[in-house]
Parts: C-alpha cells; structure tokens; sequence
C-alpha cells in the first residue's frame, strides 16, 4: 500500500492504550453540543442494579492470504500419464532428466529444447546450481572428496525441490546431470525421489571423438583433461543395455537433436521405461 509522500505511518495499537489513533469516539463523531463539555449520564434510582453487560464476542484473527505464489508441492504421482494415443510432448508438462557426459551437449540441447516449447518450461542445470556456492566450492577436479560429493547432494536436492515446485505450477523442467549407470542409487535413485517417478530419462551420448572435441572448446572448470574425458565416456557406456533412451547426437546439431528428443519423450509417455 502507499502512502500520500510526508505522511507518517500511524504507530502499531497497543493493548490497553485506548484506541489506535489516540482519537476519542467523540472527535470523529461530535454530538449536537460540539466543543462543549461532555454531559455525564444521569445516576441510576436507587435500588436500580444496571444489567451485567455481556463479554464482547472473541474473533480468531482473519488468515492472512498467501501472495508469494508458492503452491504446495504435489504428491510422488507421475508427471504425464501414459497416453492412448501417441502424445505431443511439445504441448505437455513434463519432467525431463538429460543424463551424459561432459561434451555431450546436454546444456545447449536443454536450453534449445526449454527454449522452443509450447508451454511453460524451465532448464535446471545441476553443474549451474552446484557453482552457486563461491567461498569453499569444492570442485571435482581437484580430486573427489566429502566435500565435493556433499555439494553435489545438495545441489541435486535444490534442482530437485525447484523442480517440483515448478511442476505443481504448471511448468515443465528439464535438468541435466552427469549421472553414471554404475551408481543408479547416489544418480538416478536420488533424482526419483526429489522429483517424482514420473521423471523422464534420456541419455545423449554421442561419440568419444566428439565429446573430446567439444570439451576442447571449453573454458574455466568445465574444461576437463582428455583422460578424464575419455574415462567418462567410457562409464557412460554402461547406459546400453539399460532399458533408458538413448540419442547419439554425433551427426546432429542442437534443433535437429531436440527434435530428436521429442520424439523420444513421446514414446516414453506411451510407454514409460522401467529404472
């Protein structure tokens, strides 16, 4: 609410101080005799006992609406139900998980397909997320440790929970993770309990010749050295055989890919993969 510039907010009322403006009932309604003394009532005849006045009814105070917009987060219930017929991913709300290796493309791929949907969509980035923390950031290429493996948790907690409450507001989510087959319960176990069971999968693994020369062109700490390009890539391969969806984006660029994964949503929805 605003306020006319120069005029000063009337203080808080405090019980047992008479009115909160410190006005009598007489100054804002003044009787016939305005500016004249107050006439006291007559005395009551003796004998005369004065009804007892009856307590004032007690009013619980009104709730106070929520305006910040936040809903509250929905059940473990699956994010699109399997369709009868084949479904358009691109006007649907989903909840999609973009596993693969450094150089794979997942972050451009993510936005590209965040960017080009029908409906509302968000891209959460764990790496992103994870480098939200600046004073102690515990960075993996220094050696992985306690500390890096506790921030990756929280990370991963805080995309989850943002996730969810971007879903119970209607929006679909995109998230991108370098999750490793060989640790289903810290990767993919973890991001089925923060988002739901209706969490879609999908790993892009293109080529190891790629992702070396895609990962060349990065700077800063998410440039990562070749060896250990090579040793992600090479877990990453555990995902064949998997049951998941996999798109080797070796010969496609970032549209022709996203529509690639559109394509594959749409038969996860008919047929959610088993993980």
């Amino acid at each position: 609410m605003q306020h006319a510039v120069g005029s000063p907010l009337p203080p808080p009322h405090q019980p047992g101080h008479g009115p909160a403006n410190g006005w009598t009932p007489a100054a804002h309604h003044p009787g016939p005799h305005q500016g004249s003394a107050p006439v006291p009532p007559p005395p009551p005849a003796p004998g005369f006992a004065p009804p007892p006045v009856p307590p004032a009814p007690q009013h619980s105070p009104a709730p106070v609406p929520d305006t910040t917009g936040h809903v509250p987060l929905p059940p473990g219930a699956p994010v699109a139900p399997a369709a009868t017929t084949t479904p358009d991913p691109a006007g649907t709300t989903l909840a999609v998980l973009l596993i693969g290796p450094a150089g794979a493309g997942k972050t451009s791929v993510a936005k590209y397909w965040a960017d080009h949907r029908r409906v509302p969509t968000a891209h959460i980035s764990l790496d992103d997320v994870r480098e939200w923390v600046r004073s102690g950031f515990a960075d993996p290429q220094s050696g992985w440790n306690d500390h890096s493996e506790a921030q990756y948790r929280l990370a991963r907690r805080t995309c989850g929970f943002a996730a969810r409450n971007f879903l119970a507001n209607g929006i679909s989510c995109i998230l991108d993770d370098a999750v490793f087959p060989d640790r289903p319960v810290v990767g993919l176990g973890g991001w089925k309990r923060h988002v739901g069971p209706g969490l879609l999968p999908v790993v892009l693994l293109p080529g190891l010749e790629i992702v070396l020369e895609r990962n060349a062109e990065r700077s800063g700490n998410r440039r990562l050295t070749d060896e250990e390009v090579a040793r992600i890539h090479g877990r990453m391969a555990g995902w064949y055989g998997s049951g998941l969806p996999i798109i080797d984006n070796s010969q496609l660029d970032v549209p022709q890919t996203a529509r690639v994964l559109d394509d594959v949503l749409a038969r996860s929805i008919a047929s959610p993969p088993s993980w």
